[in-house]
């Protein structure tokens, strides 16, 4: 799955519940920040599938077991 995509669900997931979505550069990262809950993610062009549903589930706090199923 393209890095830009899995960015992407969880950008659209914060504007449809009205949270700010913002990122920060680190120096092997990318922090992304959503509800007062901040996760990071590596800098590559492919995220295998796996990665994907643990950087989204590391959000269920915020939006709730699974979101990105629905």
């Amino acid at each position: 799955m393209k890095r830009k995509a899995v960015i992407d669900r969880l950008r659209e997931e914060a504007r449809r519940r009205g949270f700010v979505f913002e990122t920060e550069e680190l120096t092997n990262h990318t922090a992304f920040y959503v509800g007062g809950h901040r996760s990071t993610l590596k800098r590559h062009t492919e995220i295998d599938e796996i990665t994907a549903k643990a950087f989204w589930d590391q959000f269920a706090s915020v939006f709730g077991k699974g979101w990105w199923r629905s």
